[in-house]
């Protein structure tokens, strides 16, 4: 629904250590040690076509939304608002399966909880930000610059690790990171050489990224509030924001703006409306799944080729020319952006190891006797 960035948390606030904790599905489905290395290739085929496909057509589904000639409608925050709706919705009825048919399917009992309202609210009001923000990006520029107008979540993930966490990054990530500010500040170069730049697109596309890092970091800090289940907090999280999205979409004169549309009563407007909200919902459970069946390197990976998917197809279906220094801004984001995931990876295992290490040093000390003597 928001492109990916609404469930990144789910590979991001800890590595996508938790993201198969609480997935709902088929009893038994995790008894994937019997699974033959065929029967593994093509689960993990029909895993990452479907999170392609889900995530591409979100993208395309809200730009419709936001931003149809078709449509005319200037209403982002409530096209937001029915989204977040449809997502608890969702939830609750997932949550009555699994009570009523807990063999079919898994998934958290939800029972509201005021004290946990308040405990997430301040990631929800980030959250807000981030999926707000996401959706006007995409409302003011086109799909095809899209992923260069959000590319800078790593680079405030680098900023705000340091600043808040006070963890440092390592030179060559560094490195990584300057590559996606080359390639952002040559795509917003290229953007306003073919005169179709947004100014307010690019600040919208900023301020999502920013939102996301935030968004990864109260993630860990509230996740222990909702038991560490993923499914819990973005129900809390839905809820919460489908309240603060009511005196915003007052202030922003969206009520009257929804009340006088023309198309309100048609079905093919709420059938897009309700496609795209199952569809933000099933990104949350694909992403989980995808990580789950690979890992959360084959994620990263799989998640920067898709966007270089979504941007080629982007510019073939509204038959766009694009300059080769355009093309080169979205290859230097991308490849920047791989090359920061490989390089995390690599420092982690680096670092998971020598703490192995240092385990097994310790234990191999002999032990003192209590009678020895000094």
């Amino acid at each position: 629904m928001f492109s990916n960035s609404r469930y990144s948390m789910a590979s991001s606030s800890n590595g996508g250590a938790r993201s198969s904790r609480g997935l709902p599905g088929p009893a038994g489905a995790s008894q994937e040690g019997s699974l033959s290395l065929s029967q593994k290739f093509i689960q993990i085929t029909l895993v990452v076509t479907a999170y392609w496909t889900v995530s591409i057509s979100m993208v395309f589904i809200n730009k419709y939304l936001l931003s149809s000639p078709d449509l005319k409608l200037d209403a982002p925050l409530f096209v937001t608002f029915y989204q977040c709706s449809v997502t608890v919705l969702l939830c609750l009825l997932l949550s009555v399966l699994s009570r009523v048919a807990p063999s079919l399917v898994s998934f958290p009992i939800l029972r509201f909880d005021y004290k946990i309202t308040r405990e997430v609210l301040p990631l929800s009001v980030v959250f807000v930000g981030m999926i707000t923000f996401n959706n006007l990006c995409l409302k003011n520029v086109g799909v095809a610059f899209y992923t260069v107008g959000r590319s800078l979540t790593t680079v405030f993930n680098v900023i705000l690790s340091y600043t808040i966490l006070k963890q440092t990054t390592s030179i060559k990530a560094i490195v990584c990171c300057t590559i996606i500010i080359s390639g952002f500040i040559l795509g917003v170069d290229q953007e306003g050489n073919s005169g179709v730049l947004s100014y307010m697109g690019v600040i919208y596309g900023i301020l999502a990224s920013l939102c996301v890092s935030l968004n990864a970091i109260f993630t860990k800090k509230v996740l222990p509030s909702v038991d560490n289940n993923l499914w819990k907090l973005m129900f809390y999280n839905n809820v919460n924001a489908v309240v603060l999205f009511l005196p915003l979409l007052l202030i922003n004169g969206e009520i009257i703006v929804i009340r006088d549309f023309d198309k309100l009563y048609t079905f093919h407007f709420w059938m897009m409306m309700t496609v795209s909200g199952v569809f933000g919902f099933m990104i949350g459970f694909i992403t989980g799944l995808q990580i789950k069946v690979t890992s959360p390197l084959t994620h990263n990976i799989s998640g920067t080729a898709k966007a270089c998917a979504q941007t080629i197809m982007a510019v073939m279906y509204f038959r766009e020319y694009k300059t080769s220094l355009w093309w080169l801004s979205n290859a230097l984001v991308l490849g920047g952006s791989g090359g920061y995931t490989h390089v995390r990876r690599t420092e982690m295992q680096r670092q998971h190891d020598e703490n192995v290490k240092a385990r097994a040093a310790e234990d191999a000390k002999p032990l003192r006797s209590p009678n020895s003597v000094v």
